[in-house]
């Protein structure tokens, strides 16, 4: 082997894929071409609640290409799995407007849903309950929050810090139900051989997916082989499998033959999880000079009927600033809805709008400068534990940011800057996102002309991890990258943890440095390696990314109209890997911030139990019109406490903390504090 590569990690390398992807070359979950394949297509339940009795199939509807109509009364029995999600057609019950209640399966794909759309559906309809409200009978509080947290902490005595403070904010925040909408919407193409299956599937994790569909077939993991190279996106919501994947293979069993599904646009708002609509309430207790005495921050949530999923929307007031006295509180409500889950940055995105913005409130209360404030409540540990952080910088981040984005000098007083018809105003507002890291398992071998393949179950969203863990590889092997080959995205290959919870380049890269050290240190032609005992040696407390945000807004005095005229991110992430790779994670998670304080919403209608804007026409994501100015930076940072390359996670960080600078540059513009998501022009108007 060569000795004489320069370093590979750092530097802009592109993105390996990006040839095949930009040429249309590059594969995914349905467009694997198949002999004889037939598709599927999924009937939603149209009502939020009640029992299907029965489902009559037109006869005269496509008859000569539907190969069968599955739904409870005739599908094949499945096993019972961890998620009753998975359980897809095996009940009466109806528990959200969307839930999938019967399937269609032809030849064609027009067929298909030609036929699933004459499908006459029998149901006894029952009241139902959609709408989340902060005083409703049935709250209660769930043992843990994602992942594991517990739901309640408390540290000292709150309510009598509160009482004593000469200055205190007590207020309430709300964000809306928020929808993923990758790309690529989940997808499946599934086929039997010889009693195994094999899914090409648009997933986050393909071991993971491979054990849950497996279970429920009753099979093993090794029985069920998931493909996933390409991957159009995900932020959470593709991280576990989805009903998308059972139905493909239980249609291909029935219809004994490769089945593709695909779902459409309007069923990715209900089938595939969401974010949960939040109601915050954060009091903060302060002294004059703004030394916080207490912080108590209470959230009010949904799931549904079938599935507890919890999101971790106070923890991170946990983590932030310090006080002597603190309380953090979830409280939850099943409603006949669909089940939230994961969406990027589960938890610290809408937390961060509530924790954030109540500082902001804060320090106009106490006539000071909102990054001061911050500065004097800088934790000396981790606040609640007393852990010391193994790296933090927040601060360096704030002072960095101010300077680069030019705050000296801001007059904190709101509705001070106007040019023509626009109010101008910036915001601040702090980050952080956990710096985790999962057991995986790498392994290299040298090939015959001197490149080395590299293996490992991962799966790469599009966020660039196949070029990062090249270049690790190649630092570790003294090789160019060119040398490097990287196998993912197979569930046969060394298992590998899910792409999610900012952990993927951190836990793969560990098990790929290990593998890389052990081939170069051995000598041999092939090693394995595998980082369970490490991980799980290692104490999760007091290891963290931070960063901090920075807004221009101006507001159009006549119309209302929001626009972001600066948006910039100052991170503390570890060693960056990629900076090309790491600045389009940075850049995007702030751009789906902004629209998170300014655009999306899932509006829902409680009598019909659905969100009525179901799609691109009514659900509004940001495009480029709508990013003006938009720009990342990072800190010169390595916390060898985490891992051998020093890194930690940026998937998630950009997206934390980018609403409330937006909503915080909003309130400095027009002295209008906007406390529900979105801020829209319909809620500045009446005000301004």
């Amino acid at each position: 082997m060569t000795t004489t590569a320069p370093r590979a990690v750092g530097r802009p390398l592109a993105r390996i894929e990006g040839p095949a992807k930009v040429t249309g070359t590059a594969r995914y979950a349905v467009e694997y071409p198949l002999e004889d394949v037939a598709y599927a297509w999924v009937v939603q339940s149209p009502v939020p609640r009640g029992t299907l009795t029965s489902v009559v199939v037109d006869p005269t509807a496509e008859a000569d290409d539907v190969l069968a109509v599955l739904w409870h009364g005739n599908a094949p029995r499945l096993e019972q799995p961890d998620d009753p999600e998975l359980a897809v057609l095996q009940s009466e019950r109806i528990s959200y407007r969307g839930q999938a209640v019967a399937l269609v399966v032809a030849r064609t794909l027009e067929a298909a849903r030609r036929a699933a759309q004459v499908v006459r559906l029998e149901i006894d309809v029952e009241p139902h309950d959609a709408l989340l409200r902060e005083d409703h009978p049935e709250l209660y509080t769930p043992e843990e929050v994602d992942p594991d947290s517990p739901a309640v902490t408390q540290t000292g005595d709150v309510e009598a810090a509160f009482a004593a403070a000469p200055v205190t904010v007590d207020v309430r925040y709300a964000t809306p139900a928020l929808h993923n909408n990758p790309m690529e919407p989940h997808a499946t193409t599934a086929l039997w051989t010889g009693g195994d299956l094999v899914l090409h599937d648009s997933n986050q994790h393909p071991p993971g997916v491979a054990a849950a569909v497996g279970a429920v077939f009753g099979l093993g993991a090794e029985r069920v082989h998931v493909i996933t190279e390409h991957v159009g996106g995900g932020f959470g919501s593709k991280g576990t499998a989805r009903p998308n994947a059972v139905l493909a293979a239980m249609a291909a069993r029935v219809a004994d033959r490769p089945v593709r599904l695909a779902l459409t646009r309007q069923a990715m708002f209900s089938m595939v999880g969401y974010r949960t609509p939040t109601l915050q309430r954060i009091r903060l207790a302060a002294d004059r000079d703004g030394t916080l005495t207490a912080i108590d921050h209470q959230a009010v949530e949904q799931t549904s009927r079938i599935f507890e999923y919890a999101e971790q929307t106070t923890v991170v007031s946990r983590h932030m600033y310090a006080s002597a006295n603190r309380r953090t509180g979830h409280h939850l409500v099943r409603l006949d809805m669909p089940t939230p889950r994961w969406m990027r940055a589960p938890g610290e995105a809408p937390g961060s709008v509530g924790l954030e913005c109540a500082m902001d409130e804060l320090a106009a209360e106490l006539g000071m400068d909102p990054i001061e404030l911050r500065i004097r409540n800088e934790p000396r540990a981790e606040p609640e534990s007393g852990v010391p952080f193994t790296s933090r910088n927040y601060l360096a981040c704030l002072r960095e940011g101010a300077q680069r984005f030019g705050w000296e000098g801001r007059d904190p007083r709101p509705r001070r800057r106007r040019e023509g018809s626009w109010w101008i105003g910036t915001g601040v507002a702090g980050a952080t996102y956990p710096s985790s890291v999962m057991p995986s398992v790498a392994r290299v071998r040298r090939e015959p002309d001197g490149a080395v393949e590299v293996s490992i179950a991962a799966a790469d969203l599009g966020t660039g991890a196949r070029t990062i863990l090249t270049q690790i590889a190649a630092d570790e092997l003294r090789l160019p990258p060119e040398r490097v080959r990287v196998r993912i995205g197979d569930s046969t290959l060394p298992r590998a943890s899910v792409a999610g919870g900012s952990s993927g380049s951190a836990s793969w890269g560990w098990a790929v440095t290990g593998a890389c050290r052990e081939l170069r240190d051995s000598g041999r032609d092939e090693a394995t390696f595998d980082t369970t005992e490490l991980v799980e040696r290692q104490d999760t407390e007091g290891k963290h990314a931070y960063g901090a945000h920075f807004a221009e807004v101006r507001v159009d005095a006549d119309s209302g109209e929001v626009r972001v005229s600066r948006l910039f991110g100052m991170y503390a992430a570890g060693r960056i890997l990629n900076p090309r790779t790491a600045r389009s994670q940075f850049i995007g998670g702030m751009t789906m911030g902004m629209g998170m304080a300014l655009h999306e919403e899932g509006v829902l209608d409680p009598a019909m139990g659905e969100w009525v804007n179901h799609d691109f026409a009514g659900y509004h994501v940001p495009v480029h019109a709508d990013v003006e100015w938009i720009d990342a930076a990072w800190l010169d940072e390595a916390d060898d406490d985490l891992n051998p390359m020093g890194s930690k996670g940026i998937g998630e960080i950009g997206i934390v903390g980018s609403p409330a600078a937006i909503v915080n540059a909003v309130w400095h513009a027009t002295g209008v504090r906007v406390r529900d998501l979105p801020v829209r022009l319909d809620k500045l108007l009446p005000q301004i």
